[in-house]
């Protein structure tokens, strides 16, 4: 089911990450010594659990001050990076008032952590022209990535690029984490369940500088295909961050699996526990995450 030079075959794809913990724990030897070890053992992570706290509860909202709370828990745990969930004017509030509380929030958090990188993430929830706005009342805000602003398009992309060398933006762009065409195209080889046509756009739109950092599902693309595909990414100058969210293990997952094929700039971090998984392998602190040389995962079980 699994050789050593390439990985899990095909028929046991479903067994992928299972595999690489099982042999690593076989040959006594760390995933990301399995991969390649071409990474850091100490991986930055960002928080991906910056949600619309301001929002809750919606009979009660608690405003800015709950996100800054999240924020400095998140602080102490060791996170030294904040992924912000802009795009509150897409359905959760009338648009204008939307957008003018993702200025606040996005300024308020920088403002409170001056020492941290901050990220933004819409969803595909704004316009150009919207985001295009934002962006001017953020500007001095020191944005390390744009995720997602609106659906990957090139007109759109341009005119974002351009709106951001006139400001002097040098956020990084990411994109391609949700599948535009899910089911309805032909799979592109080597990339998991993306189609040919998504794939295809991402490449071409990284080719103009659109695109700075591939956010491929870790469990779409899975471990065996990621080591095929990352040559092809850093040949054409294309970060890569594995979306991980839903599941705080997946964390743990992406931080070896950039440790061992290298390109990976930062991990998305799901802060939280999962009952009965020593997590002690790993150690957080100012911003990064720090391997050992545990086999496999380097996660047991407490029994």
């Amino acid at each position: 089911m699994f050789d050593i030079d390439t990985g899990t075959l095909n028929y046991a794809r479903q067994l992928d990450q299972p595999l690489y913990d099982l042999v690593g724990k076989i040959l006594n030897l760390p995933v990301f010594e399995l991969l390649g070890a071409r990474g850091p053992q100490n991986i930055p992570v960002y928080s991906g659990e910056i949600y619309f706290d301001d929002l809750r509860p919606s009979h009660n909202p608690e405003g800015i001050a709950n996100i800054v709370a999240g924020c400095r828990q998140d602080y102490r745990i060791g996170y030294r990076a904040f992924k912000l969930k802009i795009g509150r004017g897409f359905k959760w509030m009338p648009r204008l008032q939307g957008i003018q509380r993702d200025i606040d929030v996005t300024r308020t958090v920088r403002e409170h952590f001056p020492d941290c990188k901050i990220l933004v993430d819409a969803n595909n929830g704004y316009t150009v022209e919207d985001f295009c706005n934002y962006l001017s009342a953020v500007k001095d805000c020191d944005l390390f990535w744009i995720e997602e602003p609106f659906r990957e398009g090139r007109e759109g992309l341009l005119r974002l690029r351009e709106h951001m060398d006139k400001l002097g933006c040098k956020a990084l762009i990411a994109d391609g984490e949700e599948r535009i065409d899910r089911g309805i195209g032909e799979l592109m080889p080597g990339f998991g369940q993306f189609t040919k046509y998504q794939i295809d756009l991402l490449f071409s739109l990284a080719s103009e500088k659109l695109i700075d950092v591939f956010l491929l599902d870790l469990n779409l693309v899975d471990f065996t295909n990621w080591r095929r595909i990352m040559p092809s990414l850093q040949d054409a100058n294309i970060l890569a961050s594995p979306h991980t969210w839903a599941s705080t293990l997946r964390t743990y997952y992406a931080a070896q699996l950039g440790a061992g094929i290298g390109n990976v700039i930062m991990v998305e971090g799901i802060p939280g526990t999962v009952e009965k998984v020593d997590f002690s392998a790993y150690q957080l602190a100012n911003g990064t995450m720090d391997l050992s040389d545990a086999p496999g995962f380097g996660l047991s079980l407490e029994i």
